[in-house]
């Protein structure tokens, strides 16, 4: 089964400060249709005001990812961690027992444009913790690179949920089609994210912002002339 979800029909909040759409039911969007697809509860895509940010706030027994696209994003929490994501690196957050962390673009006159991903952990009331690492433009060109899972594979982020995210950069030579494939197995679901750009998938043409939603298929197949970004997630039930 497929389900397409076309980035116009997702929520929406402008804040002023900071611009949000919202993939499944966050805030003041509420969608009884979308509360989230297999563990994945939240995609919100942000983009935040230069000199803003928020302020501190908590979190509690879920999984937190951030993947920035354009600018910079900084990050301190309660752990003790002060840090910096930049386009490339992915940042996961386990809220566990409960953390208290604040983000913010310093930059001056630059927005910054990232997702914020929340997954359901494995267990609740884990002890909180926090990793980030960087993946290459090389790494991910013209394949599903493997940023995130449960067992750090290919030295992936760790994830404490019953999920694998891969990114992707789509990159044809002129007269090239790029053609990816993910496969999945009995009973798991994926959500494909197009972050950047156009594709194919399963037959059905995306653009930025778009997502499609599959389970009981066996693989996924991609394909495209022109550039792209992608996030797939092989989910849980």
């Amino acid at each position: 089964m497929i389900q397409i979800r076309k980035s116009h029909e997702r929520g929406y909040a402008d804040h002023g400060w900071l611009k949000s759409f919202h993939s499944f039911s966050f805030a003041g969007y509420y969608d009884p249709a979308h509360m989230g697809w297999g563990n994945l509860r939240v995609i919100n895509e942000d983009r935040i005001a230069a000199g803003t940010g928020f302020g501190a706030h908590p979190h509690h027994d879920m999984e937190i990812v951030s993947y920035v696209m354009e600018g910079e994003l900084s990050h301190k929490d309660s752990m003790g961690n002060v840090q910096t994501i930049a386009p490339g690196e992915v940042q996961r957050m386990t809220a566990g027992t409960g953390v208290v962390h604040s983000e913010h673009n310093h930059a001056a006159g630059r927005t910054t444009h990232f997702l914020q991903i929340w997954l359901l952990p494995s267990r609740k009331e884990l002890e909180p913790g926090y990793e980030q690492k960087r993946f290459s433009d090389a790494e991910k060109t013209n394949v599903l690179r493997l940023v995130a899972s449960p067992d750090g594979h290919q030295g992936s982020v760790h994830l404490n949920a019953d999920a694998r995210i891969y990114a992707s950069l789509v990159r044809p030579q002129p007269g090239q089609t790029v053609q990816l494939e993910h496969v999945l197995p009995q009973g798991r679901k994926a959500y494909v994210l197009v972050v950047q750009g156009h594709i194919e998938i399963a037959g059905q043409k995306l653009t930025s912002g778009d997502a499609l939603l599959a389970e009981n298929e066996r693989s996924l197949r991609m394909e495209s002339q022109q550039a792209a970004e992608l996030l797939v997630f092989d989910l849980a039930p």
